[in-house]
């Protein structure tokens, strides 16, 4: 689908942008915001997909959740495919597990399939490595890592350089969406929030050429994988004065208005 708002009192030569994520449901999104002042065209289209693995794959890495006496989470999906394979294993995780979340929505997120006993409960701020004074306390745990299959491996190699007992599960993948249909040169500009969505469009696309298309990208990985791929970024996010996505492209379009 695509928003696009003609009541826009902004207007620029950047006008259909091809946002590699799924529309935002929330009406209040930003990106809605930023259409109707900019009057851009917006489309959303999942470049990626999350499979997590079966139950009998996940019994192949010889993991046995109970064994473990503490678990970390880096995100939503992760918690989701654990659970779902312990559902499926039909076993029930200790009360006294303890657990590690990495952002506040994350932790709230884990709710959704145990109640959460404050002492056993432990929220980083934004990032993996916010979880390490916590980890370095509760150093004699066994913890269990749950990730995808490409993960950055910061957090567990710091926690194996410790010597300390963690195991890395990787219980979901991150596939390439099928992108037929989607025709990449009719955009002003591709917006990228991960490595595996520029992954994704070379392999939909082998012969992507730029050209004149610009390239958004959030994250360092995103740009570093870009950068391989030979693609000359326009936007990189997030920065200081830009820390989103939809920040970003407004901060850019300013400076292209500035200039005419």
């Amino acid at each position: 689908m695509s928003v696009n708002n003609n009541l826009s009192v902004k207007r620029t030569a950047l006008k259909k942008i091809l946002i590699s994520q799924p529309e935002p449901k929330d009406p209040a999104s930003p990106y809605f915001r930023l259409a109707k002042k900019w009057d851009l065209d917006l489309h959303f289209k999942k470049f990626i997909q999350i499979e997590g693995i079966s139950l009998n794959e996940f019994r192949k890495l010889g993991v046995k959740p109970l064994d473990f006496s503490a678990v970390i989470f880096t995100s939503k999906v992760a918690v989701d495919h654990f659970f779902r394979l312990v559902n499926e294993m039909r076993v029930e995780m200790p009360a006294d597990t303890k657990y590690f979340c990495v952002g506040e929505s994350t932790s709230k997120y884990l709710q959704k399939y145990i109640t959460i006993r404050k002492r056993k409960l432990f929220v980083g701020e934004r990032k993996a490595l916010d979880l390490w004074p916590y980890l370095e306390k509760h150093s004699k745990e066994s913890f269990l890592f749950p990730c995808s299959n490409v993960h950055r491996r910061e957090l567990p190699g710091m926690m194996q350089e410790k010597k300390m007992n963690v195991t890395e599960a990787p219980i979901y993948q991150t596939v390439s969406s099928d992108l037929t249909g989607v025709d990449r040169a009719n955009f002003d500009m591709i917006c990228f929030f991960s490595p595996s969505g520029i992954k994704s469009l070379f392999e939909n696309f082998p012969k992507f050429e730029q050209g004149k298309t610009k390239i958004a990208v959030f994250g360092s990985a995103t740009a570093a994988e870009a950068k391989t791929n030979g693609l000359s970024l326009d936007i990189e996010a997030p920065k200081p004065n830009t820390p989103s996505m939809t920040s970003a492209i407004e901060h850019y379009l300013r400076e292209i208005e500035k200039a005419s």
